[in-house]
């Protein structure tokens, strides 16, 4: 991006406007081509104040690409941050993080997915680092980074801070990340159990977070699409309060709007201690590249997953992959 992130003038600190334009210029110039499959999503997000905090330094965000080329080579992104730090410095962080995280990634010019997240999550570190030693007030901050990548037949996952992403497959949950906490690395090497862990003067100590030092370390993780997974990508002020299989239970039989919306009155039923983000993410379909438009009668195709032979895409079959990529996500 032309802009700054953070432009400081006067003591005043204003965040940079987010153009898609400007995300996308790195990829102008690329071969087009068509994703060999796309996955049909749907989604829904919500973030929450909690019920003691005055505000709110949860984020989330997203980026959904429509063109197939984009599509093939990054795919589309959702992630949540769980800022901190004092003076409005914690909300100050998540959304500088996951502004960077979004500019970063689809501008980046390496051809690796997994590496292309890890770089832009590092760039984020180093953009909220480098405003946490310009501004006094803002020395300290930083911001828990989960991110979720859906590209092709793969999900690519990037963490950093005890946000969560769980996996709802087949009717059973599992915690994908692994939490950058004091007391999580303790029952990682035996010394706690989870019940102690979770009864722990010490289990809001992070261990890694964004801006916190100079470097970081994040976690990619990578796992194969199915349909019906669903993804639920949440900070500690969800997971603090709620179990991972009440989790599984909203999450297999809710649509993802509603899983955010009930995990998120749950937690708050029970003390609301933090913020609140819920981001949910359902995948509904597989559409192959030759198989994306409508049947040949004018309707539209099922649910039932759709695999068509690949082929090279004619003129013809790229408008209407196009056309169909646009039908999946609703515009």
């Amino acid at each position: 991006m032309t802009e700054e992130l953070i432009e400081i003038e006067e003591d005043r600190e204003i965040t940079a406007k987010f153009s898609p334009g400007d995300i996308v210029k790195g990829f102008v110039e690329r071969e087009p081509r068509l994703p060999n499959c796309v996955p049909a999503i749907k989604f829904g997000a919500k973030t929450d104040l909690g019920r003691i905090r005055e505000n709110n330094e949860d984020k989330f965000d997203f980026f959904e690409v429509e063109d197939p080329t984009l599509l093939a080579v990054r795919g589309c992104l959702y992630a949540v941050a769980d800022g901190m730090g004092g003076h409005a410095a914690g909300q100050i962080a998540s959304e500088m993080a996951l502004k960077t995280l979004v500019s970063n990634y689809y501008n980046s010019p390496n051809e690796d997915i997994a590496t292309s997240l890890l770089e832009s999550i590092q760039a984020a570190n180093g953009a909220v680092y480098g405003v946490s030693q310009m501004v006094a007030e803002r020395s300290g901050m930083g911001t828990t980074l989960t991110v979720a990548v859906i590209a092709e037949d793969r999900v690519y996952v990037g963490q950093v801070g005890d946000s969560r992403a769980y996996l709802i497959r087949d009717g059973a949950i599992r915690q994908v990340t692994h939490d950058h906490s004091f007391v999580a690395e303790q029952v990682r090497a035996g010394a706690l159990t989870e019940e102690e862990a979770e009864l722990s003067p010490y289990r809001n100590i992070i261990t890694r977070s964004i801006g916190n030092q100079e470097t970081v370390e994040p976690d990619v993780f990578i796992e194969e699409v199915h349909v019906g997974d669903v993804w639920v990508l949440c900070s500690d002020g969800l997971t603090g309060h709620v179990q991972a299989d009440e989790i599984r239970a909203i999450g297999s039989t809710q649509s993802p709007t509603e899983i955010a919306r009930q995990l998120i009155e749950l937690a708050n039923s029970r003390g609301g201690r933090d913020n609140i983000t819920v981001f949910a993410i359902s995948i509904r379909d597989i559409w192959r590249s030759n198989g994306i438009a409508a049947n040949s009668e004018g309707e539209e195709p099922q649910q039932e997953s759709t695999v068509v032979a690949l082929g090279e895409p004619s003129p013809e079959a790229s408008s209407e992959a196009k056309r169909g990529i646009k039908r999946l996500f609703g515009r």
